[in-house]
């Protein structure tokens, strides 16, 4: 019975990321209209600021139970994501979107082997196997066009690298400590260490709360803040409590398949064949690392 339920915890787990993937997914529309009136940084802000106070409102009452440990790795993957979201986004200034796109997600190719170095456990074949088709399937389904080498991707492949980290840290860190505290300090630093940075990336010019008066804009910037990231990272955090960050990684990969199929649905662009081959590799690769399901790692409480 008990073999029975931790296997139902760990398919809601996949869910639960697949879910984050198709949010996320679906925020590059929403992300494309707020950069072309808002600074990066600024955004950046403003997001993580909306995203805080919501996850404040909704669990207060947890916080009496916060404990110093759980500040200090909140802390850590709060610096983690914030490194991530500025070399991403200053990356993409010196290249294009779609290198941009393919170079951050080769985290799934590294957080198998951070993973190795943090906590001393050997990736399996299958998941190196996987990494690499996701990997063949990213390039088809993201890159175009120059495939030299500039500022840019070298700006982005850092973004990667952190990300990266971020996924095995709280791979660790959820072993024993609670998500949603994590998930809360984390967004919260991201959100107040942008509002510092806004003079020093975007200059003093940048804090346009003008600008924030557009209904549309609104409308965006809210589905970034609670849907993008509240949920998006709240239900990361959560689910990776019972996943692996192999697997975390495989699966969070697919923001790049559905990115690319509501860009077809609501952006009207075309799914070329390579990129078509490419989501059927991506789909391909999770299928590969969840063969031979063998018992989760990590005990599930209850």
């Amino acid at each position: 019975m008990e073999k029975h339920n931790e296997k139902g915890v760990k398919l809601l787990s996949v869910l639960g990321l697949l879910l984050t993937t198709m949010i996320w997914g679906g925020s590059f529309v929403a992300m494309k209209n707020s950069v072309d009136i808002l600074e990066p940084t600024f955004l950046l802000a403003v997001r993580f600021t909306i995203a805080t106070a919501a996850l404040l409102l909704v669990f207060h009452k947890k916080l009496k139970h916060l404990n110093r440990e759980s500040l200090k790795c909140g802390l850590i993957l709060g610096v983690l994501l914030e490194l991530s979201y500025l070399f991403q986004t200053y990356g993409i200034k010196y290249t294009t979107a779609s290198k941009n796109a393919f170079i951050t997600t080769l985290y799934v190719i590294l957080v198998p082997f951070l993973h190795w170095g943090v906590s001393k456990r050997r990736p399996a074949l299958k998941n190196i196997v996987a990494a690499a088709m996701a990997v063949v399937g990213l390039a088809l389904l993201t890159l175009e066009g120059d495939l030299g080498i500039n500022l840019g991707d070298f700006l982005t492949l850092i973004c990667g690298f952190c990300f990266a980290l971020h996924m095995v840290y709280i791979d660790k860190f959820t072993e024993k400590h609670d998500p949603i505290f994590l998930t809360i300090i984390q967004i919260g630093v991201v959100g107040l260490s942008n509002w510092f940075f806004v003079p020093v990336f975007d200059g003093p010019g940048a804090y346009d709360f003008q600008a924030l008066m557009d209904l549309d804009l609104i409308m965006g910037l809210l589905y970034l803040a609670i849907f993008s990231t509240m949920v998006g990272f709240l239900l990361q955090n959560v689910c990776q409590k019972y996943l692996s960050a192999n697997t975390t990684a495989l699966l969070l990969s697919m923001e790049s398949v559905f990115g690319a199929l509501f860009s077809v649905i609501l952006l009207h662009e075309v799914l070329a064949g390579k990129m078509l081959l490419g989501c059927i590799l991506m789909f391909l690769a999770v299928v590969v690392s969840e063969m031979h399901i063998r018992k989760p790692r990590k005990e599930i409480d209850g």
